[in-house]
């Protein structure tokens, strides 16, 4: 068994690739992609009929340098450098939406922004219809003004 796998070693280097890049689509830092190239380079490495020892290391070299070399790039080109991305629900501060369901002083109601519902407070009654913009967020609960 030991000497099938020796031979096919493409096939394990295959999905050694294929497992990297399903696992990079739920990190998305461009991180464990790079062991998937290294992984196609051994693939290449196990066609051309290299030893495993050679497979490895071809591997591990080329895992390294697209760590050292295409991950910058990628993260540059697909990031723009942005360290401080907003997630979700900070990424809403300054965008308007619209009150779907009455704001009271006090109390609470619904504000609408790209089809998402979100719960809202005011300093003043806003009524239903008004453009709103978000200026705060605490929690899930999104503090607006009229605009």
């Amino acid at each position: 068994m030991v000497e099938y796998f020796l031979e096919n070693m493409w096939q394990v280097w295959a999905v050694i690739a294929v497992v990297c890049l399903i696992l990079e689509l739920s990190s998305g830092d461009f991180f464990i992609i790079c062991f998937s190239i290294g992984a196609v380079f051994a693939i290449i490495s196990a066609i051309c009929g290299l030893s495993i020892y050679w497979q490895i290391f071809i591997f591990a070299a080329f895992s390294l340098l697209s760590v050292l070399f295409v991950r910058p790039v990628a993260l540059r080109w697909l990031h723009k450098n942005e360290p401080n991305k907003p997630s979700n629900a900070d990424a809403l501060l300054g965008r308007t939406g619209r009150v779907m369901e009455p704001i009271t002083v006090g109390g609470t109601g619904y504000v609408q922004i790209d089809g998402d519902m979100w719960k809202a407070v005011s300093e003043t009654d806003i009524p239903v219809g008004t453009t709103v913009r978000v200026i705060d967020r605490k929690s899930t609960i999104i503090t607006v003004e009229k605009l």
